[in-house]
């Protein structure tokens, strides 16, 4: 599958933290033919094992969830009440399209509602609105209509816009962080198919990272690797008004080598193998360096004895709103400096 196909079928797929069943039902076909095992844990992490020449286990990670809400009321006039899950911020949620997953896993189209301003004092409409303060609107006029639609307290919705390929090589989607990760995984297992790697290689595609690292947690206790990489999406700041140290990576630089973050400090020999590797076979890179926010490499490196892990990520622009835009040279260049990390990392060990 080409990349734009891949992140498109991703992108589009429902997968809020704690209900990633949609986005694992995508990924299982795609990587069944091309590892040796592939299993889904009590999590739902899904695992996808290519087995080296070698026992010592290389863990490539990139999380399946995306950030949303939760329905935590229905009023009685139809309208749902919410809880965000995950790191929103609260000035873009009003008047968004929502989609809400029922049960039986219908999707539900509705609009994150709010007064308008004609009714809002002066303080009011100074400031962003609550997430409390809000509501979604999925067109049902009293709670029993919303309970025969199969919408219920519990279920999970998102911001929801279609994936759309722009000009030049961008593409714009939600929850490219990390669906651009995921696609990562799976042309670097594609580009294993046909050799066999040094060492084992094990491919999760973990739940929950938006809400505390919490499948990559379980899946590297599982896995027990002694080398890893979290692939993410990551800000890309390159936009008016960024410049400097707060640029932290720019779109249609190369994937990003993580230096440090609030998670992890990488140790220096692996960022520095990933320069030279990178260096070698002339793939662009930037040095990701910001000392705030985190990825799944953060629980990953503390798994048991501690573990050699580092980052690679792809710039997105506007992460963590309803759409995300990156460039797909970007994404074939991560997939480029994965696959030889894959080929090299052995060299690392002792």
């Amino acid at each position: 599958m080409d990349t734009v196909t891949l992140l498109e079928s991703l992108s589009n797929a429902f997968g809020v933290s704690g209900f990633e069943d949609d986005v694992r039902r995508v990924l299982h076909p795609l990587v069944a033919g091309l590892a040796d095992e592939v299993r889904t844990d009590a999590l739902g992490n899904l695992i996808a094992v290519r087995r080296g020449r070698t026992a010592p286990v290389l863990m490539l990670d990139a999380h399946m969830d995306e950030i949303g809400m939760i329905v935590n009321h229905v009023e009685d006039a139809g309208f749902l009440r919410f809880a965000t899950i995950g790191g929103w911020d609260a000035r873009i949620l009003p008047a968004q399209a929502v989609t809400v997953r029922a049960q039986d896993g219908t999707l539900h189209r509705g609009v994150i509602g709010t007064l308008p301003p004609h009714l809002l004092s002066t303080e009011e409409r100074a400031k962003p609105l609550p997430a409390e303060s809000l509501f979604i609107d999925i067109g049902a006029d009293s709670a029993a209509a919303v309970a025969a639609r199969g919408v219920r307290v519990g279920d999970p919705a998102t911001l929801a816009y279609p994936f759309e390929r722009w000009p030049d090589g961008h593409v714009l989607g939600k929850a490219l962080d990390d669906r651009v990760g995921c696609a990562v995984l799976v042309q670097v297992l594609a580009a294993l198919r046909s050799r066999t790697p040094e060492m084992t290689v094990a491919c999760a595609f973990a739940v929950s990272e938006e809400v505390g690292l919490r499948g990559a947690r379980t899946a590297a206790y599982q896995l027990d690797p002694v080398i890893a990489l979290a692939i993410e999406g990551t800000v890309a700041a390159d936009v008016p008004g960024v410049a400097g140290a707060r640029q932290v990576t720019r779109m249609g630089g190369g994937p990003a080598i993580s230096v440090a973050d609030r998670s992890i400090i990488v140790r220096p020999h692996l960022v520095r193998a990933l320069e030279r590797i990178a260096a070698s076979r002339g793939i662009p890179y930037q040095l990701k360096t910001p000392l705030y926010g985190g990825t799944d490499a953060g629980a990953i490196h503390l798994n048991r004895a501690g573990v050699l892990a580092g980052g690679v990520s792809v710039p997105c622009r506007y992460i963590h709103t309803p759409l995300s835009l990156l460039r797909t040279r970007d994404v074939e260049d991560a997939v480029r400096l994965v696959t030889a990390f894959v080929e090299e990392a052995h060299t690392l060990l002792g």
